[in-house]
């Protein structure tokens, strides 16, 4: 959904649509959407920001970080999006950039793709560790095997070679 910020006017304009789940650019991260995504809020226009402010619900497939099982969940998400134009920003080199400056985008043109804006926002709130279940025995590094399956009775304490000299130091 494209706004185009020249026909924003001072009240806040709501907002509600669907990004079919194969319509966002998340190839390379552990979450996977698992259906459509419903997105919610209004967008503002103040004196030197615009700021939109919404709910992103969706159902997704995250990774099980030590056996890669995929994992469902149904995420909700609450954001706030600060965006300023160029003139209002402060592009002096020598200033400090403050806290608040982190939360703020730099609008490039006078449209917002609030399709960008979910995707970053699903990005940002991506879990670092998901378990599967609290006592998962991950991935054999040796074979590969999941050990929460199978028992693969691999010698995992067999060293490197090149390692041995330090094993009597010290």
């Amino acid at each position: 959904m494209i706004i185009d910020l020249a026909e924003l006017e001072n009240s806040p304009r709501p907002f509600r649509f669907t990004i079919p789940k194969d319509d966002l650019d998340l190839e390379d991260v552990t979450l996977r959407p698992a259906g459509d995504i419903q997105v919610v809020g209004e967008i503002r226009k103040g004196a030197a920001q615009i700021e939109v402010t919404g709910t992103i619900n969706a159902p997704a497939e995250i990774e099980c970080a030590r056996c890669l099982t995929p994992i469902s969940q149904d995420l909700q998400i609450d954001f706030v999006a600060a965006f300023v134009t160029p003139e209002n920003f402060a592009a002096d080199k020598e200033r400090e950039v403050a806290p608040e400056d982190l939360d703020l985008d730099v609008l490039d043109q006078d449209r917002l793709d609030l399709k960008d804006v979910v995707r970053e926002q699903l990005l940002l709130h991506e879990p670092e560790q998901v378990f599967c279940k609290p006592d998962c025995k991950g991935l054999c590094p040796k074979c590969g095997s999941d050990r929460n399956l199978i028992d693969c009775n691999c010698d995992l304490e067999e060293s490197d070679p090149r390692w041995a000299a330090l094993k009597n130091w010290g």
